[in-house]
């Protein structure tokens, strides 16, 4: 697997270096490029760093952590909790769009990608960026999380005020990567239907992040998506 087709945008590039010129990453591609001849891997290689490519660093506001990337057919696209266009909805989304309709009174949606949020600066980064089908988690031993890692801890320590959403624990053991006196922390349950009910419904992420980003004179999100998948982006 040529590694030109890991695209990253080159204000990512620019900012991620050292990581993304590191061992551990090129044993990554390696890694990747062995068991792509014998299994399926998702998403596909020029999407694996979409979350970078389609949220720009200069427009980067908040980040939602996902784990690891959807292990059926065609659901992972390289943004954490999004499916492409015309993809059946996956539980933990549906509850996300349940407590959009709760917080926000934003209908629920038919179309999972969410895309549109990461175009105006909601990161979506899943901590393991490829996952091998129908097994999840399988990828998470293969040196992901120390990048995305270092991801998190360049983000804290050269940008400020980024709201980041931490969904259950695997996402709130990241807290110990950022700077709360720079940044926002907001936690609640995971959205998964194991857990939903537990903290996730009614935690109202979404007018807490619009508000902060108010109180700082930005551009909230527009958080409502387009009721029928789209054909275009």
């Amino acid at each position: 697997m040529p590694t030109t087709k890991l695209h990253i945008n080159s204000d990512w590039r620019t900012f991620l270096k050292e990581e993304l010129n590191s061992e551990n990453v090129q044993a990554i591609i390696n890694s990747l490029q062995t068991e792509r001849n014998t299994s399926a891997i998702f998403p596909k290689d020029n999407e694996i760093f979409n979350a970078f490519n389609i949220t720009s660093l200069k427009n980067l506001k908040v980040i939602v952590l996902g784990q690891d990337p959807y292990h059926g057919k065609e659901q992972a696209h390289g943004l954490s909790f999004s499916v492409p266009n015309g993809i059946k909805i996956p539980p933990s989304l549906r509850n996300i769009f349940k407590e959009l309709q709760t917080d926000l009174s934003i209908p629920i949606s038919n179309n999972g990608n969410l895309r549109p949020w990461a175009k105006q600066g909601v990161l979506l980064l899943n901590a393991t960026l490829t996952v091998r089908k129908k097994e999840a988690g399988s990828h998470q031993k293969i040196g992901w999380e120390n990048f995305t890692d270092k991801v998190i801890e360049k983000i804290s320590k050269e940008k400020e005020g980024v709201i980041f959403l931490l969904w259950g624990a695997f996402a709130q053991r990241k807290s110990i990567l950022i700077d709360a006196k720079k940044h926002h922390i907001l936690t609640a349950a995971h959205p998964s239907p194991f857990s939903a009910y537990r903290g996730f419904f009614g935690c109202k992420h979404f007018s807490k992040t619009n508000e902060i980003l108010i109180n700082n004179n930005q551009q909230p999100i527009e958080w409502k998506l387009c009721s029928e998948p789209l054909t275009l982006f």
